[in-house]
């Protein structure tokens, strides 16, 4: 667990599975001659043999007496393509619990698109039936995301994603299909990173002076500050998502903008800072 604070917003982390991959498993591109050539990578975000250190995690956000979480991770019981991520019985819920946060504890969940592993714990299974985790929680999904996805599920690649962790908080009614720029409150809101899905987006944080920026797979790893042209297999449309990064890290270089990433490992965040005409993540 990390937590960070941004004025009066606490944003903290809690671990689903953090673990070296192979960098062509995320990234083709991340081979490890080519991590090599970055060598701020290491030892922080790339591991002696060349492979990517990667987090699966959720960031749960305090902010006016609510409480948020970004992401939710991959979940249990769930059929996949993916070994490591099928019929898990992971103990994230305790975590989350003993971290303070009880599931009936959470205001809102926003996904920031609907990947496998970033919606898993959006249910979880109840005598048979998937049911949502967090009862007492609104799910914020960008509708153009929802639209996407429910037009084309996809369930090649991964299994029944939103067959079984998306449409069932659907047809609860618990989902509020919003715009890619909502606004939580005047400390949260949306900001648009499409690209790697069709609605994808990060999540802003401002409050008393202080900024931060949840980036999604808008950035998977921080390799990608150094080569944004290196594209994820899984990307929707890669040249949008790679105009998007390039955006994205011009945007906010040199600013004090704290970047927590979706799947950075440990530490997590860090500020964008030039690397000749490339950037990196300062810690």
């Amino acid at each position: 667990m990390a937590d960070w604070q941004i004025g009066d917003v606490k944003v903290t982390k809690i671990i689903e599975e953090d673990a070296p991959v192979p960098g062509e498993f995320v990234l083709p591109d991340a081979q490890a001659d080519k991590l090599r050539e970055i060598p701020w990578l290491s030892p922080n975000f790339v591991n002696e043999k060349g492979w990517l250190k990667m987090s699966i995690h959720a960031l749960i956000i305090e902010t006016q007496g609510v409480r948020i979480m970004v992401d939710t991770c991959l979940g249990n019981d769930k059929e996949r393509t993916t070994k490591a991520w099928a019929m898990r019985s992971g103990p994230f819920l305790e975590d989350l619990a003993a971290a303070g946060f009880p599931r009936e504890s959470i205001d809102y969940v926003i996904c920031t698109h609907l990947h496998v592993d970033h919606v898993g714990w959006n249910t979880m299974l109840v005598d048979g039936k998937w049911v949502p985790t967090f009862p007492n929680a609104r799910y914020l999904f960008s509708r153009t995301e929802w639209e996407s996805w429910e037009k084309d599920p996809d369930e090649e690649h991964f299994g029944p994603v939103i067959q079984d962790s998306v449409r069932p908080v659907i047809d609860a009614g618990l989902a509020d299909l919003v715009d890619s720029d909502h606004r939580v409150n005047d400390e949260v809101w949306f900001e648009p990173t499409h690209g790697h899905t069709a609605g994808h987006i990060s999540v802003r944080i401002s409050s008393q002076g202080e900024d931060a920026v949840i980036t999604g797979d808008m950035t998977h790893h921080p390799c990608q500050l150094a080569r944004p042209e290196w594209r994820c297999f899984a990307d929707y449309d890669a040249e949008q998502a790679i105009q998007t990064r390039w955006d994205f890290y011009g945007r906010y270089v040199d600013k004090p903008v704290l970047v927590i990433g979706t799947h950075f490992a440990p530490p997590t965040a860090g500020y964008i800072v030039p690397d000749g005409e490339r950037y990196k993540l300062k810690i």
